[in-house]
């Protein structure tokens, strides 16, 4: 037996239902951008250095893109822009808040970014070691 929406109201109903959460929760991806930093604390990073702030904001900026990621490939499958909205929207907008205020203090501090070190240079190669003769064997002479 095969099943149709039109035998199935409930079910498109529910359809419907889905569609109209998800059109409703698409609006706040643009909303979301203005009161990120509303979703963090604007002390956290008054006491931080610049060092300090600098692993803050790359481990901020990587868990944005991971969230990211995860947002774009959930958006992919059925009822995918639901499931990213419930599932990792507000992660997203609260590390947006949390980088944001990190940008800013990092501004407010004058930090500037580390430049990536040298490698060390490499160590000169020896010359092979020569080898010696072996000690000669002392035999008495009989």
């Amino acid at each position: 037996m095969v099943a149709s929406c039109s035998s199935s109201p409930r079910g498109f109903g529910a359809l419907l239902a889905l569609l109209a959460a998800g059109a409703a929760l698409s609006g706040c991806a643009s909303m979301s951008e203005t009161i990120a930093p509303a979703f963090a604390d604007p002390a956290k990073y008054e006491l931080y250095d610049c060092k300090q702030l600098e692993g803050e904001r790359k481990a901020l900026a990587k868990r944005t893109d991971d969230l990211r990621g995860l947002m774009d490939k959930a958006e992919t499958g059925t009822g995918g822009a639901v499931v990213s909205e419930l599932a990792y929207r507000n992660d997203y907008v609260a590390v947006r808040g949390q980088a944001q205020l990190a940008e800013d203090a990092w501004r407010r501090n004058r930090c500037r970014e580390t430049p990536p070190e040298a490698p060390p240079p490499a160590a000169p190669l020896s010359p092979a070691p020569t080898a010696k003769p072996a000690p000669k064997s002392v035999k008495a002479a009989r």
